[in-house]
């Protein structure tokens, strides 16, 4: 199937998908912990009858039962070495079902394996994982592919970029979203849609996560930003217990006239996932099968993506900065660190410009005595660990580009593309194929234009070449070529004539390299200043600049406010504010600095100089919540050399930090990725610490937890979280893995004298596993907690079963647990 098959197949209407396999399959007897793929082959007539069933309900694409047919997963049942076979049986089994009356996508999802740097799997080693899947499924046969149930935006982009590298078919993406309308690992509907219809898919979406009716909203934010086809796939509700087995108890009816809702937000391709059948499928193909759907968007917004957030650059919007400080040119302090291996600068960096204000992060890797490409690829994966920002990739070598925007789990801005011949034919065709957007600097192979006449011109050519690639206006940002005004006394007039000629007749927005415009002058800041006022009323859209610079920062906000931005008068407002703290802060610290050179101890300065409600951080405690793992262990032992007592470092420092990581995370400020960061931070500084405590006489162990994902399920990303968090708490946490039978585990209870069970489980379908190991709690009379958690798992399933407590994620459970044993 071709592109433009599939949209034909979408010029016709609402486009029906099947339902769900996993709950059907059971209920027609797949026993809970076998391997699907193996059992389908074994019970082949039974999937061919579902999916004949689906067809005649309405369904127009079938999902062969792929799911999970990458080799990490099959090799949790000693498969993997039958992955070609079991692809290809799989896929024929659809094949036959569809009998040419549907098409049959090939099904891919997650690994269960966490990606670096939160994990040992490398980008390149998923990629590989997915290419050779997908290989098989195209060679078996099938019309287009499906990346569904994804949580990870980066694994999403690691299977479509695979997909892409081995076949033209067409490729549909939808991820799960969690009941704070993020992604498990942060990422919010607007940033997945925008990464993935520019990294080339032909629609995006949603499947399972929740009902029809809970699912509109976030359909709603993915279609603001969409131009490809939007997905809609959810479940027939959530799951309740009854009995012994989740049921599912939205009726087809139910499930029809929600599915409406979903038509109506922005969706064009819908269907079921978990606890849908046939007949959920028939009645939502007779409710919206008359409706029209909304068309995509015509042209996309100007707008970048990291994996946590979307920014957005509007013509008529507010100036914003790109943060320059990320560049060794010129700071001697960051090259010696770059060539020592280490990134602690660039983190600490990265984090002062986001809090100074900057939209974006420029990341420029380029000095002598370093491999510039491995330290760009360990910046990217440092940044994007500390900052939500996205970020500008500043390279000139187009190998390291490539390799940067490869890894790169978000919509990047390329730092630039000149119109130089070999230049651009290098680097058009890799920002286009990974989606990015960039940076259009006119300058030519005869060098730095002359007059302002040859600079449009160069930059026409420019536009032209990047227009025959497929680019848009609003992939591109035009550099003005600021230089000094000392040397070219007409180069800022020279600059205002192309910021107005690009937004107004081109209708491009611009940058430029503010500072510049006053090499060589005294007292550069002034010249700098008035010339970004002048710029942003003459149509600068952004400027590459540091934004400690407060007069440049105040400057900016205050030119936004008087032309009258959108919000500019509130922003403005929250810039003084920040600034007068600041300026506060700095204020007490210079009082302090003076104070100690006249011989007061340094904390009676600090003291004694107090002008806030809140004096400075300890350093350990901002190591942990910085996630700062590298440098915590030698500022405990700077805490240890004060004379501090290591456990006075856990109790005072340590457990408030990761206790704030915890509100944080709590409050959407944090997300996965940092909470990882912060649990094995504070766990490397508790295994240096611990040793050195002497336990006092009579002092009693904390409590020992066994946690486990029960039997049937092979996932454990959010138990082997909840483990770290406990044991940075203090707890001694024995982790059995996943898939354990629940003998096993009240066993381990019984003979380790453990207060708390955990149990985890991801799917709805091996939920009712929870349910057995509290049967066996009472069989064998264990008399500790058992407590549960996991994506399907809720309050009232627990209070269902039996458990003594739910969880919602790490943090929550050592809260929990702390309430349970108080």
């Amino acid at each position: 199937m071709t592109n433009e098959e599939f949209q034909h197949l979408l010029s016709r209407g609402v486009v029906m998908l099947d339902g769900a396999t996993g709950t059907n399959l059971q209920q027609a007897g797949m026993p809970i912990g076998v391997c699907p793929e193996k059992w389908i082959l074994e019970n082949r007539q039974v999937m061919i009858d579902l999916q004949r069933h689906f067809i005649e309900a309405g369904s127009q694409i079938l999902y062969a039962p792929t799911f999970t047919g990458n080799r990490i997963k099959l090799a949790e049942y000693g498969l993997d070495d039958q992955l070609a076979a079991i692809n290809q049986g799989l896929v024929a089994i659809s094949k036959e079902a569809a009998q040419g009356k549907a098409l049959v996508a090939g099904d891919m999802t997650m690994t269960g394996q966490q990606l670096y740097p939160m994990g040992d799997l490398t980008f390149e080693e998923l990629v590989d994982v997915y290419r050779q899947q997908a290989k098989v499924l195209y060679d078996a046969g099938v019309d287009l592919f499906i990346v569904e149930t994804m949580m990870s935006l980066q694994e999403t982009r690691a299977c479509v970029l695979a997909i892409k590298e081995v076949c033209d078919l067409p490729i549909m993406a939808t991820l799960t979203f969690e009941k704070d309308g993020r992604t498990l690992y942060g990422t919010p509907p607007e940033a997945a849609v925008v990464v993935l219809q520019h990294l080339g898919v032909a629609a995006v979406g949603l499947n399972c996560s929740t009902g029809p009716a809970d699912m509109v909203e976030t359909v709603q934010k993915m279609y603001e930003y969409a131009t490809v086809p939007l997905i809609a796939k959810p479940n027939a509700g959530l799951p309740e217990w009854d009995g012994d087995k989740t049921v599912y108890r939205t009726t087809p009816e139910k499930f029809a006239q929600d599915g409406k809702l979903l038509i109506e937000a922005g969706a064009h391709i819908v269907g079921g996932c978990c606890g849908t059948t046939p007949d959920h499928i028939r009645a939502l193909h007779d409710a919206v099968c008359q409706m029209t759907p909304k068309a995509p968007h015509a042209s996309h917004h100007r707008v970048l993506a990291s994996e946590r957030q979307v920014v957005e650059i509007q013509l008529d919007g507010s100036f914003q900065v790109i943060g320059e400080r990320i560049n060794p040119t010129g700071k001697k302090k960051l090259q010696a660190e770059l060539r020592a291996g280490k990134l602690d600068l660039v983190r600490a960096m990265a984090r002062e410009q986001e809090r100074n204000g900057a939209a974006i992060l420029d990341v420029n890797m380029g000095t002598n005595g370093i491999d510039e490409k491995e330290m760009m690829l360990k910046a990217i994966y440092e940044v994007t660990g500390v900052s939500g920002l996205p970020l500008s990739i500043d390279t000139s070598s187009p190998e390291i580009m490539e390799a940067a925007l490869r890894i790169y789990p978000g919509r990047a801005l390329v730092n630039s593309i000149s119109c130089e011949t070999e230049k651009r034919k290098q680097l058009l065709p890799v920002v286009k194929k990974y989606g990015a957007m960039f940076i259009a600097l006119p300058v030519s192979d005869a060098g730095i234009p002359k007059t302002l006449e040859e600079k449009h011109a160069v930059l026409d050519e420019l536009l032209t070449d990047a227009y025959d690639h497929g680019f848009t206006p609003e992939d591109i940002v035009v550099d003005a070529l600021v230089a000094t005004v000392g040397a070219a006394p007409t180069s800022a007039l020279d600059c205002m004539a192309t910021f107005s000629h690009c937004k107004r007749d081109l209708g491009l927005a611009t940058v430029c390299g503010l500072s510049n415009i006053s090499f060589g002058l005294p007292d550069r800041m002034y010249v700098n200043a008035t010339f970004l006022s002048m710029a942003i009323a003459s149509g600068l859209t952004m400027a590459i600049a540091n934004p400690s610079q407060d007069l440049l920062m105040n400057t900016a906000a205050a030119a936004n406010m008087l032309m009258n931005k959108e919000g500019s008068d509130l922003a403005y407002i929250h810039r003084m504010q920040y600034f007068d703290k600041k300026e506060a802060e700095k204020k007490r610290q210079e009082e302090a600095e003076l104070l100690a050179r006249q011989g007061m101890p340094a904390d009676v300065a600090a003291g004694e100089s107090q002008q806030t409600e809140q004096g400075p951080v300890n350093p350990v405690y901002q190591a942990v919540l910085e996630g700062e793992k590298d440098a915590v262990v030698s500022l405990a032992q700077a805490e240890l050399a004060k004379g501090m007592a290591p456990d006075a470092v856990i109790n005072d420092l340590l457990i408030p930090a990761i206790t704030k990581v915890g509100d944080l995370y709590d409050k959407q400020v944090y997300f996965l990725p940092q909470l990882i960061a912060s649990a094995n931070t504070m766990e490397t500084a508790i295994a240096y610490l611990e040793p050195l405590i002497k336990k006092a006489p009579g002092q009693q162990d904390m409590a020992t937890i066994v946690i486990a994902t029960v039997e049937g399920d092979v996932h454990d990303i959010g138990k082997n979280l909840v483990g770290l968090m406990l044991r940075n708490y203090g707890y001694k946490v024995i982790d059995l893995g996943k898939d354990v039978p629940a003998g096993t585990i009240i066993e381990t209870a019984l003979r380790e004298k453990v207060s708390v069970i955990g149990l985890s489980a991801l799917m709805t379908t091996t939920m009712m596993h929870m349910k057995d190991v509290i049967a066996e709690a009472a069989d064998k009379h264990y008399d500790g907690k058992i407590i549960i958690g996991g994506a399907a798992v809720t309050p009232s399933f627990s209070d269902e079963i039996g458990a003594d407590g739910y969880s919602k994620d790490a943090a929550d459970c050592v809260k929990l647990v702390g309430r349970l044993l108080a």
